[in-house]
């Protein structure tokens, strides 16, 4: 009786080890592929230095997936939002 169990016990771990070997030998090759680089897009755009503008705008972009990513003032008279996709 015991060495029925240990004889079970033997079966289960090479089944166990042998899926485990299946599978890192399948999954591996989707590993080693390189990623494609990133692709962004930009946009600058210039805003009136009004806050209720400022903020319509943002939420325009920001609802059309752009994401705001700097903030240039310049001199002053004719800030720049900076977006990218």
């Amino acid at each position: 009786m015991l060495t029925i169990r240990i004889s079970v016990a033997w079966l289960i771990a090479v089944i166990c080890l042998g899926t485990l070997g299946l599978l890192l030998l399948l999954v591996q090759p989707f590993t080693v592929k390189a990623q494609e680089p990133k692709r962004y897009q930009y946009r600058i755009a210039e805003v009136i230095p009004d806050n209720e503008k400022i903020q319509t705008m943002l939420n325009e972009f920001g609802s059309n997936g752009w994401e705001l990513v700097g903030f240039a003032m310049g001199n002053m008279t004719n800030p720049r939002m900076i977006f990218k996709k």
